[in-house]
């Protein structure tokens, strides 16, 4: 979210990240809530104005009253009656121009950064680098259920008698491969400083609303009948809301953390042959990371984030890029975004298994999270997150890499010690 100072100062630039994003409907919006501020301030001058007024008259009649002069007193009583009604209708009006006002900023997007291409949707998103070389062996390469089918870890059928389609049971090597790619995605963000966190897997509706635009949680969140709380579509949700309200000195800052959590999403709209299996589903689990720091430091964090989800998957033998997100592409809070895409050699092409984002202070702004400067000034705080890893997503970009002819599948060192020092998986069918 802007900061309505900032919209005032710069409608022209707020338009034109607008357009850059493709959302011209929203063009509107800008005059419309300049004029609601120009209201407001204007009601909250007149209501300032009545208080003060009121505080004197107040002070007046105590001093008549004082003197014994009560006709005089009476009379002062009937203006300060007659400003209190007054009063009243401007304080209503405030709150309704509040409300106003707050919605509208809610849903003009966030200044994104000058580096970020300017395009429609994903198809214009920019390849940034790539990471280990693409291989297409000689061999075929199954769908994913079938490969883990053969080692009789996966039975969609039963999860979808229990639970419909989008759910899924893991079994056996399957099931083991999947915990301990998590378990290593820990251990590894752990040795690179972050503190390990599992975080609350429910959220109230005003940490929903400080962590992601209307749209994205009309799209994701699943809502909890009868209680002011969400499922999480990820960890980052919940470990940005860990900061509500709070205030922390700049010496504890940055706060790097890594957190582990169960996934839950809608995923309206998903179609498609590759929409099957495990690739999008509406339960997962995953281990995040989340920076909280310095605005000057969310650049150089950025940058940091992405490249530790690159050197994970390329411990594991798994080729990816990188994929800059163009500004029709990115949610309204994001300020700049990258994709992490591994290699499918089933399908020859790459395919999302990660999103790193920087959000500057708009996650800051609405859930009021800011740092105390050594000085004692107080500023809002940048937050960014970023995927370390996302099985069984992962699973399908690790079973199709580390394939072998034979149809076992080689287990890399880096992983070895959390599947019991198996180098390799043999099927059972």
């Amino acid at each position: 979210m802007l900061d309505l100072r900032f919209v005032r100062e710069n409608p022209e630039l707020v338009k034109q990240n607008i357009k850059n994003k493709f959302q011209d409907t929203k063009l509107p919006l800008v005059d419309e809530v300049i004029e609601l501020d120009a209201r407001s301030r204007a009601t909250q001058k007149e209501a300032d104005d009545l208080r003060a007024s009121r505080n004197k008259l107040s002070k007046e009649i105590g001093m008549l009253m004082g003197q014994g002069k009560k006709e005089e007193a009476e009379a002062v009583k009937a203006q300060v009656s007659a400003g209190a009604a007054r009063l009243a209708a401007l304080e209503e009006r405030e709150a309704q121009l509040s409300e106003k006002i707050l919605k509208i900023m809610m849903t003009i997007p966030n200044i994104i950064d000058p580096t970020v291409p300017i395009g429609r949707d994903d198809s214009e998103n920019v390849e940034v680098q790539r990471y280990g070389d693409p291989v297409v062996p000689e061999f075929e390469i199954p769908y994913h259920t079938e490969i883990m089918e053969r080692f009789n870890g996966i039975d969609l059928d039963a999860a979808r008698r229990v639970a419909g389609n989008g759910f899924y049971y893991l079994m056996g090597d399957i099931a083991r491969l999947h915990s301990s790619v998590i378990s290593y995605a820990r251990d590894f963000m752990i040795d690179r400083g972050f503190t390990y966190c599992v975080p609350p897997f429910m959220i109230r509706s005003n940490v929903v609303t400080g962590v992601m635009s209307f749209a994205e949680m009309d799209a994701m969140m699943y809502k909890i009948e009868g209680e002011d709380l969400y499922l999480i579509g990820t960890s980052e949700h919940s470990m940005i809301g860990k900061f509500i309200d709070t205030i922390t000195p700049e010496a504890q800052l940055p706060q790097t953390l890594t957190s582990y959590s169960p996934c839950f999403r809608k995923e309206k709209g998903a179609h498609g042959i590759e929409e099957r299996g495990v690739y999008r589903i509406h339960q997962f689990e995953k281990q995040e990371m989340i920076v909280v720091c310095k605005p000057e430091e969310s650049p150089m964090w950025y940058d940091r984030l992405w490249q530790n989800t690159v050197d994970l998957f390329r411990t594991l033998d798994i080729p990816v890029r990188t994929l800059e997100c163009c500004s029709g592409d990115l949610a309204d809070l994001k300020v700049k975004s990258v994709d992490v895409e591994a290699w499918s050699p089933r399908q020859q092409k790459y395919f999302e298994v990660g999103s790193c984002s920087n959000l500057g202070d708009a996650q800051a702004r609405r859930l009021r999270i800011r740092v105390q400067g050594e000085e004692g000034s107080k500023y809002l705080a940048h937050t960014l997150n970023n995927t370390v890893a996302a099985p069984p997503r992962m699973l399908i970009a690790f079973l199709e890499n580390n394939l072998q002819a034979d149809g076992s599948v080689r287990i890399p060192a880096a992983l070895r010690p959390y599947m019991g020092g198996k180098e390799v998986m043999v099927p059972v069918k």
